[in-house]
């Protein structure tokens, strides 16, 4: 893995620093899993509470456990050490299942998103609506966002003839 950028996230967890570091390959953010922990749970020993969820995790079935990844992140004596880090999707995960009222935002959140993109498979406008309304709030004009999603239409419309090509060569 190349880090090539370590970053410190706190507007996420209301000025509560979680480390990160953005994996360039993988395009991908890894957060502390302890430093995540300490944020919602406010164990007394954060190490010691995340080696209990672990435990009770593997339990009960979940594979968040096994998408953990030791990365070097910047420790409080600004030394590089290795720490426990997940993915976003993993780290999301994660919050799931560690009961605490300030974990329960993130949840709730979670499950409105989820709502949300269950209501955008049965019907797919919400989600170009929701775009437009994101493009808006951006503060991009209608000719703007017109000419966007016609360009990722087309782009759509030629990724598709390549596949077609493709195929007729193999």
């Amino acid at each position: 893995m190349k880090e090539e950028k370590l970053k410190t996230i706190t507007n996420l967890f209301e000025g509560n620093e979680v480390r990160s570091v953005w994996d360039n390959e993988q395009e991908e953010y890894y957060f502390s899993v302890v430093d995540v922990i300490n944020v919602l749970a406010n164990p007394k020993d954060a190490r010691k509470y995340w080696a209990v969820l672990k435990m009770r995790l593997k339990k009960e079935g979940s594979e968040v456990t096994t998408n953990c990844s030791q990365l070097k992140m910047i420790a409080p004596d600004g030394k590089m050490r290795l720490r426990d880090a997940m993915k976003t999707k993993d780290i999301l995960r994660l919050i799931e299942s560690i009961p605490s009222p300030k974990a329960e935002p993130f949840k709730l959140w979670l499950a409105n998103l989820g709502s949300e993109r269950i209501d955008e498979v049965f019907d797919p406008e919400i989600a170009i609506n929701r775009a437009v309304r994101y493009y808006r709030a951006k503060g991009y004009d209608d000719d703007w966002i017109k000419v966007r999603l016609s360009a990722i239409v087309d782009r759509f419309k030629l990724t598709d003839i390549w596949k077609k090509v493709e195929l007729v060569n193999h």
